[in-house]
């Protein structure tokens, strides 16, 4: 057998089969939705948790940065490895373990005596989050038919508004009647109730054929490649070291994509299979999610650009997010539910167009505060199009049963990688231009020329949805 052949083929059938009643679907859906929300609030909570565990534990705003950046790297590389594993062992017995892996964390955290065990326990937290949302889509191509896929996806990417919209109000209670432990020990009894529910709705793999030799040497090179790209972007870093390291670690990151093409042709079963770069579809769709992250991770900027448009207090300026994630929440879900009887195309046009729309409004008269409140509806409507179930069902209607966790971590990767990439620009551009608000309308002007970008690659995508492989 040729390595291309050993490539399309695949190395572990999922079952397919649909639930037998509706009954059973439902108990999934509540499994699925619930493990999401749970990953997603406690990325909503963790920023009001910052302070207090930096007083408790006495480090400095460099150190404390390392709560976000191990948990980032962790949940980055975990996408792709338990994407693979539940490819390998069945999608069942790698959610319990995300389940697992998360609550662990968190436990640790809530109990940690040192910083050093406050970042172990993050670590566990990433490792569980970065599998959930992959293995929970992967499991709706699994178990759901085509045309009830793009509905259930974008009602899942609607759990993250939701999630943001009360993460810090759960925050601020329980900073004020209880301690910062509370934050993560609110996650055990959802991660419980999550896990047993888990192990008996969701089925086990009834394929029992042997395995392929795991891709250990294609994961190192890939771990190795994303933490060099994130820390060569964010800086990080550079920071801790007081050294200028961007440029060696962008070059590792760079010099790692052919190695790690190279290696992925080889391997029996890929962390990466090149398979899913084949059609021109995917091909966009990945290009895509970078759009999809970079439009995410502007959201970040709009409170700043309250702070120095209108002298909104700092510590009030994220309430004005709340129409722009309330319309993040209804996009995603709403769109969803039109996404087959739009085909892609439209929806991501839709999406990007609303995106462009809202950051020239900023980058125009981000001064006025109607505009700024009429652009932040705009933004909220895109990111819940594009970040919703748009992208993911795209992918799972053009991959095999076999790959659709793997097909799914690369979703959830190249999000991040536009995350990583917004920061840095758009930051680098406000301060180039001046800082504040001058700066700040610049920066958003450079954004709507990104989304209009986006909005032309959107016109590759396929006119209808694809019949989904099997």
């Amino acid at each position: 057998m040729s390595a291309t052949d050993q490539l399309a083929a695949p190395a572990v059938a999922q079952s397919s089969t649909a639930p037998a009643d509706a009954t059973d679907r439902r108990r999934i859906l509540t499994v699925l939705f619930v493990g999401v929300f749970m990953a997603a609030l406690d990325s909503a909570i963790i920023a009001p948790a910052i302070p207090a565990l930096r007083l408790a534990f006495g480090v400095d705003n460099r150190q404390i940065g390392l709560v976000t950046i191990v948990f980032s790297l962790c949940s980055l590389s975990a996408a792709a490895l338990m994407a693979n594993l539940s490819d390998r062992f069945g999608r069942r017995t790698i959610y319990l373990l995300d389940i697992a892996l998360f609550a662990g964390g968190s436990l640790l955290i809530a109990q940690s005596t040192t910083f050093a065990m406050v970042l172990v326990g993050r670590a566990l937290q990433g490792l569980g989050a970065g599998g959930i949302t992959p293995t929970a889509s992967a499991l709706v191509g699994d178990m759901f038919p085509a045309e009830q896929r793009g509905k259930i996806l974008g009602l899942i990417g609607a759990t993250f508004g939701i999630a943001f919209l009360i993460g810090p109000v759960v925050a601020s209670v329980l900073l004020v009647w209880a301690s910062w432990q509370w934050i993560f020990l609110i996650n055990l009894p959802v991660a419980a109730i999550v896990f047993v529910m888990s192990a008996r709705a969701l089925p086990s793999r009834t394929d029992r054929r042997a395995l392929p030799p795991f891709d250990y040497v294609g994961m190192i090179t890939l771990v190795v490649l994303l933490t060099s790209l994130m820390l060569g972007i964010n800086g990080a870093l550079d920071l801790a070291t007081g050294r200028t390291l961007w440029p060696l670690l962008l070059g590792i990151a760079v010099v790692g994509v052919p190695a790690l093409i190279a290696m992925e042709r080889r391997a029996a079963q890929p962390i990466v299979p090149m398979t899913l770069f084949h059609s021109r579809q995917l091909r966009t769709t990945w290009v895509l999610c970078i759009g999809a992250g970079f439009a995410m991770g502007s959201v970040i900027f709009i409170t700043s650009v309250a702070v120095a448009a209108f002298d909104t207090p700092s510590t009030k300026a994220g309430l004005l997010l709340l129409p722009l994630v309330l319309c993040s929440a209804v996009a995603s879900a709403g769109f969803g539910q039109f996404l087959n009887r739009l085909g892609a195309r439209v929806v991501m046009l839709f999406g990007f167009a609303s995106l462009a729309i809202g950051s020239a409004l900023i980058g125009i008269g981000a001064a006025h505060f109607a505009v700024f409140i009429v652009a932040s509806l705009f933004i909220g409507t895109g990111v819940g199009i594009v970040v919703g179930g748009t992208l993911r069902t795209v992918v799972l209607d053009e991959v095999n049963a076999s790959q659709r966790s793997a097909a799914q971590a690369l979703v959830n990767i190249m999000i991040s990688i536009g995350n990583l990439l917004v920061v840095a620009v758009l930051s680098a551009l406000a301060d180039n231009a001046g800082g504040g608000l001058r700066g700040l309308r610049v920066a958003y002007l450079c954004a709507t020329a990104v989304m209009l970008g986006m909005m032309g690659l959107s016109l590759r995508l396929q006119v209808k949805p694809t019949t989904p492989s099997t």
